[in-house]
């Protein structure tokens, strides 16, 4: 294939009109043309493409609404209203549509009433409010002290002997056993149940930790950056725990839900909290279950707590997928 020449001299032109210096910037040719990133924002932008999850976090955000709006708008009393109807036998175990008829259309009469009298719909959420606080509290002090101690447990030699022996010991006791017994001795009270839920629950949190912490340390550019002399505790902040954000949000997502389903069956069992929790209303209301017509006493808390950590729990997991930044491309 022949090439073809064009004769400059038929343009017309000048040289300084052909041809143009250009200055050579030595910053300027370093700089690479590439579209801006921004992590958290190509985490959303990966979270919000699914309809799914739009549409968890609308009803996580009602959940929540009535979670904590609910009970403080209504200006809901655990001392005064669950007993308001207490003297009142025909308001006892009453059924939606009897509860509606007697008390007038409310909101707070679609789940009928309880044993006492009282309005079933507000004991639950004021209920979920204590369950859900504490799940919240749980899960924030054992995901920071795991988080902290497995970086430390992967990095260092002497603490690793050391705290695997801790772990040998206390991951062969049954946790709920411990949680029992912690429970038995103090007062089943929400600080006491916190107690209970932390003591030993970070552990497992920070074995998964230095797990993975172990796994990237000794790579290329960490192993740079300990050549350069960068202090530890700088490596595992800035290079290794940025890196396993996606991990740290996914194993949030396995932790709260947890909390909540532990304080439920403890109550069930009655060695949960004192106050009128989601897994007390549960426990209270167990004999209605197989009652003709009060079924609705037990499933309707039972139901709200299986929401409220299903959401929880998806919502968490699709959070941790889009966290991972081999899914931003």
């Amino acid at each position: 294939m022949s090439e073809k020449r064009i004769d400059l001299s038929e343009l017309n032109l000048s040289e300084d009109e052909l041809f143009s210096r250009i200055n050579h910037d030595e910053l300027e040719s370093e700089k690479i043309t590439a579209p801006r990133y921004s992590y958290w924002n190509s985490v959303f932008r990966v979270f919000f493409r699914q309809k799914i999850n739009i549409i968890m976090l609308a009803i996580l955000a009602l959940l929540l609404a009535f979670t904590y709006i609910y009970p403080a708008v209504t200006n809901y009393n655990p001392d005064v209203d669950p007993f308001i109807n207490i003297m009142d036998s025909s308001a006892k175990h009453l059924s939606p549509q009897a509860a509606i008829a007697k008390f007038g259309s409310s909101l707070k009469w679609v789940l009928g009433t309880g044993g006492s009298g009282q309005s079933t719909f507000d004991a639950i959420w004021f209920g979920s409010s204590i369950s859900v606080s504490m799940a919240l509290v749980c899960a924030a002090i054992n995901m920071v002290v795991g988080v902290v101690v497995g970086a430390i447990w992967g990095f260092s030699k002497k603490f690793d002997i050391f705290m695997t022996e801790v772990y040998n010991i206390i991951a062969n006791i049954p946790y709920v056993l411990l949680i029992s017994v912690i429970v038995l001795i103090m007062s089943a009270s929400f600080w006491s149940m916190v107690f209970a839920l932390t003591i030993t629950g970070w552990i497992a949190i920070a074995y998964f930790i230095r797990t993975q912490v172990i796994i990237i340390r000794d790579r290329e550019y960490n192993l740079a950056s300990r050549c350069l002399g960068t202090p530890i505790t700088r490596i595992a902040t800035k290079n290794i725990l940025p890196f396993m954000t996606s991990v740290i949000v996914t194993l949030a997502a396995t932790e709260i839900p947890s909390y909540i389903s532990y304080e439920v069956f403890l109550s069930y069992i009655g060695m949960g909290l004192s106050d009128m929790s989601l897994g007390k209303l549960i426990e209270a209301s167990q004999n209605a279950m197989q009652t003709p017509g009060w079924e609705i006493e037990f499933w309707a808390p039972v139901a709200v707590a299986s929401i409220i950590t299903v959401v929880l729990y998806v919502v968490g997991q699709n959070l941790g997928d889009a966290s991972d930044p081999r899914t931003h491309m």
